[in-house]
Protein backbone atom coordinates (compact mmCIF):
# COMPACT_ATOMS: atom_id res chain seq x y z
CA UNK A 1 0.00 0.00 0.00
CA UNK A 2 1.27 3.41 -1.14
CA UNK A 3 0.57 7.30 -1.90
CA UNK A 4 0.21 7.79 -5.39
CA UNK A 5 0.31 11.85 -5.47
CA UNK A 6 -1.36 14.69 -3.26
CA UNK A 7 -3.14 17.74 -4.17
CA UNK A 8 -3.45 20.52 -1.49
CA UNK A 9 -6.78 22.59 -1.98
CA UNK A 10 -7.37 26.24 -1.15
CA UNK A 11 -10.38 28.58 -1.14
CA UNK A 12 -10.58 31.34 -3.60
CA UNK A 13 -12.83 33.76 -5.34
CA UNK A 14 -12.48 33.53 -8.63
CA UNK A 15 -11.01 30.62 -10.91
CA UNK A 16 -10.22 32.70 -13.74
CA UNK A 17 -8.14 35.14 -11.90
CA UNK A 18 -6.51 32.06 -9.98
CA UNK A 19 -6.16 30.51 -13.82
CA UNK A 20 -4.24 33.72 -14.80
CA UNK A 21 -1.81 33.50 -11.49
CA UNK A 22 -1.26 29.92 -11.93
CA UNK A 23 -1.57 29.19 -15.52
CA UNK A 24 -0.66 32.04 -17.06
CA UNK A 25 1.91 33.60 -14.88
CA UNK A 26 3.79 30.58 -13.17
CA UNK A 27 3.06 28.12 -15.97
CA UNK A 28 1.48 25.55 -13.96
CA UNK A 29 -0.34 22.89 -16.10
CA UNK A 30 -4.50 22.76 -15.42
CA UNK A 31 -4.62 18.76 -14.49
CA UNK A 32 -8.53 19.14 -14.12
CA UNK A 33 -11.27 21.38 -14.54
CA UNK A 34 -14.31 20.40 -12.40
CA UNK A 35 -16.27 23.33 -12.53
CA UNK A 36 -16.25 25.10 -8.99
CA UNK A 37 -12.76 23.77 -8.16
CA UNK A 38 -10.01 23.73 -10.46
CA UNK A 39 -6.43 21.32 -9.94
CA UNK A 40 -2.79 22.34 -11.22
CA UNK A 41 0.17 20.08 -11.53
CA UNK A 42 2.93 20.95 -10.02
CA UNK A 43 6.41 20.07 -12.06
CA UNK A 44 8.29 17.21 -10.35
CA UNK A 45 5.02 15.95 -8.53
CA UNK A 46 2.27 16.85 -6.59
CA UNK A 47 -0.62 19.21 -7.13
CA UNK A 48 -2.29 22.39 -6.15
CA UNK A 49 -6.09 22.74 -6.20
CA UNK A 50 -8.65 25.94 -5.52
CA UNK A 51 -12.20 26.01 -5.02
CA UNK A 52 -15.13 28.45 -5.40
CA UNK A 53 -16.85 26.54 -2.67
CA UNK A 54 -13.95 26.83 0.14
CA UNK A 55 -13.65 30.09 2.35
CA UNK A 56 -10.29 31.79 1.96
CA UNK A 57 -8.14 31.59 4.78
CA UNK A 58 -5.56 33.92 3.34
CA UNK A 59 -3.54 35.17 6.65
CA UNK A 60 -0.58 37.69 6.96
CA UNK A 61 1.96 34.66 6.92
CA UNK A 62 0.41 31.65 5.91
CA UNK A 63 -0.44 29.50 4.23
CA UNK A 64 2.66 29.79 2.43
CA UNK A 65 2.76 28.35 -0.76
CA UNK A 66 6.26 27.76 -2.25
CA UNK A 67 7.48 27.30 -5.57
CA UNK A 68 10.68 25.64 -6.51
CA UNK A 69 12.85 27.34 -9.79
CA UNK A 70 16.37 28.41 -10.87
CA UNK A 71 14.66 31.42 -12.71
CA UNK A 72 13.81 33.21 -9.57
CA UNK A 73 14.79 36.87 -10.84
CA UNK A 74 12.89 36.08 -14.20
CA UNK A 75 10.07 35.31 -12.00
CA UNK A 76 10.63 38.44 -10.61
CA UNK A 77 11.04 40.99 -13.33
CA UNK A 78 7.60 39.47 -15.03
CA UNK A 79 5.95 39.97 -11.49
CA UNK A 80 6.89 43.55 -11.65
CA UNK A 81 5.81 43.84 -15.09
CA UNK A 82 2.58 42.90 -14.34
CA UNK A 83 2.20 44.99 -11.59
CA UNK A 84 1.87 42.42 -8.63
CA UNK A 85 4.24 44.16 -5.92
CA UNK A 86 6.52 41.28 -4.78
CA UNK A 87 9.01 42.33 -2.27
CA UNK A 88 12.84 42.24 -3.46
CA UNK A 89 14.85 39.11 -3.79
CA UNK A 90 17.26 38.40 -1.24
CA UNK A 91 19.34 35.71 0.20
CA UNK A 92 17.98 34.41 3.52
CA UNK A 93 21.02 32.84 4.58
CA UNK A 94 19.27 30.48 7.90
CA UNK A 95 18.15 28.20 5.30
CA UNK A 96 20.30 28.56 2.34
CA UNK A 97 17.91 30.09 -0.21
CA UNK A 98 17.16 32.78 -2.20
CA UNK A 99 13.91 34.03 -3.19
CA UNK A 100 10.74 36.79 -2.79
CA UNK A 101 7.04 36.72 -1.94
CA UNK A 102 4.16 37.96 -3.80
CA UNK A 103 0.27 37.44 -3.08
CA UNK A 104 -2.14 35.85 -5.04
CA UNK A 105 -5.24 36.87 -6.19
CA UNK A 106 -7.03 35.64 -3.07
CA UNK A 107 -3.65 37.35 -0.74
CA UNK A 108 -2.40 33.95 -0.51
CA UNK A 109 1.37 34.07 0.14
CA UNK A 110 3.33 32.59 -2.12
CA UNK A 111 7.09 32.22 -2.12
CA UNK A 112 9.35 31.90 -5.20
CA UNK A 113 12.58 30.65 -4.33
CA UNK A 114 15.65 28.72 -5.19
CA UNK A 115 18.06 26.30 -2.70
CA UNK A 116 21.82 27.58 -2.45
CA UNK A 117 23.18 24.22 -1.91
Amino acid sequence: MKIDGSIFFLGCHSLEKINEFYRDFLGLELFKDQGSCRIYSVPSGGMIGFCEHLPVKAGMFSPIVTFLTEFVDDFYEKALRLEMSPNKPSVNERFGIYHFFLKDPDGHRVEIQKFLD
